[in-house]
């Protein structure tokens, strides 16, 4: 059987989706991968979602000319704002991070307490409550923000660091003492503090990473439809930034958890126009 050659696109506002993409490249060694992180427009958090839905289909436009066979919405606000306008516009299957992480927590939960901790817009949004309710309408949400989480993950704090701690107990503890049995990391930035939140929450609250979720459930896509790469070779990744890209290159290694190499900066013209020069800066 020939397989599927083409390569998986993946978009985020900035750094964080790369989480996403360490998990495909784990259990997709074989996938070409090409990223766009919004560098130029983060956060997209603070933005409105008519305007998050406008730089998802512009940034889905520019995906496009690479011809994936999926694209990956690596983004927590843009998988709540923009998903649905995406599936109903782009002729590409689409897979936002939300929906796989709420579909695992209520699996894990089997009928108690779930937690959500994430930024303030994706709490706002109550895209992971309604997504769990779809699963189960009797289901038990807490939700909290925790908008320093992605302040520390991009300064490098590590989890050990005495300033993580103190943040991350402060708005966990609270959490904890509710007594939820499932813990989602509703933000891709999340992850690189696994281990400082494990120590708060212990060992009988279970933790969803929707990264990870996100691909597994890009794995059951493409075996469902028969459109996996040939496992002849490595895949590769090709990473493209809208501003900075040194800075997404010495950052993002930390989320990949691997050295990234090709790392192209695309200005307005080139983005707005989709005409792609692609040499690594």
């Amino acid at each position: 059987m020939i397989g599927d050659g083409r390569c998986i696109g993946v978009f985020d506002s900035g750094i964080g989706g790369l989480t996403v993409v360490r998990e495909l490249r784990r259990r997709l060694p074989n996938e070409d991968i090409v990223y766009f992180g919004d560098t130029a427009r983060v956060p997209y958090g603070i933005k409105s979602s008519e305007t998050v839905t406008r730089f998802a289909h512009e940034t889905c436009d520019f995906l496009l000319q690479f011809d994936p066979k999926m694209i990956v919405v690596a983004c927590n606000t843009a998988s709540a704002a923009a998903l649905p306008a995406l599936e109903a516009s782009l002729s590409v299957p689409v897979c936002g991070v939300v929906e796989p992480g709420a579909k695992e927590a209520v699996l894990l939960a089997n009928g108690h307490s779930i937690a959500v901790v994430a930024t303030e817009a994706t709490i706002n949004s109550d895209a992971y409550r309604r997504a769990m309710k779809r699963y189960q309408p009797d289901a038990r949400v807490i939700q909290k923000p925790c908008p320093l989480f992605v302040p520390l993950a991009e300064e490098g704090r590590r989890c050990e660091d005495p300033i993580t701690r103190s943040v991350v107990r402060d708005y966990l503890e609270p959490v904890v003492r509710l007594d939820p049995k499932v813990l989602v990391l509703g933000c891709t930035h999340y992850p690189l503090l696994k281990g400082a939140i494990e120590e708060v929450t212990g060992p009988d609250i279970q933790l969803v990473d929707s990264g990870e979720q996100t691909a597994k459930a890009v794995v059951l896509h493409l075996k469902s439809v028969g459109a996996l790469a040939d496992a002849d070779e490595p895949g590769r990744l090709s990473c493209y930034v809208s501003d900075n890209p040194q800075r997404f290159r010495e950052l993002g290694q930390r989320f990949l958890d691997h050295p990234i190499v090709d790392v192209t900066w695309i200005s307005p013209e080139q983005f707005f126009a989709c005409d792609v020069k692609v040499n690594a800066e």
